[in-house]
């Protein structure tokens, strides 16, 4: 029997939920921007992704953040990260954003109005492991896996 999928039990009537399944992301890179544009306006976390694909403004890492390069806007931006260490997530930001314009769809759907529109639950979580081999010489093969990432998005109309 496969596993079932369920979203958190987030408490309110006006909510618009999406879910990207399966993503070719990196689940680090998904987590720091998960932690960034929770407690956002769907509609600035929006913006603010459109300028880390445009590598305008970085995304800071809290986690996983050894030996990773300072980035100037970061403590411009985040005065509350505290962390001067970044980086700009692209691919990842690129299939966020995706998920993030169909939570805002799915609320329109629903009658809510997309202004009023505030992330109230982001996570990202490991996927399914990918296992292929690639064939070599001498009858031998090198393993060729690849990760995947589930993001959940949660929004919620405030009045």
């Amino acid at each position: 029997m496969p596993p079932r999928w369920t979203y958190p039990q987030i408490p309110g009537d006006r909510l618009a939920r999406a879910l990207g399944r399966e993503l070719r992301i990196s689940l680090k890179e998904s987590v720091e921007i998960a932690k960034v544009i929770k407690g956002m306006k769907l509609d600035d976390a929006i913006a603010y992704l459109e300028k880390v694909v445009r590598k305008e403004v970085p995304v800071p890492y809290t986690r996983h953040r050894k030996q990773i390069a300072h980035r100037r806007g970061v403590n411009a931006h985040f005065q509350e990260w505290r962390t001067p260490v970044g980086r700009y997530p692209v691919k990842a930001a690129r299939y966020i954003l995706k998920v993030l314009r169909n939570a805002r769809s799915n609320a329109e759907n629903q009658g809510m109005d997309p202004e009023k529109l505030v992330i109230v639950h982001a996570a990202a979580h490991k996927g399914r492991y990918l296992k292929r081999y690639m064939p070599r010489a001498f009858g031998r093969a090198t393993p060729w896996f690849s990760t995947t990432t589930n993001f959940e998005v949660i929004v919620k109309e405030v009045g």
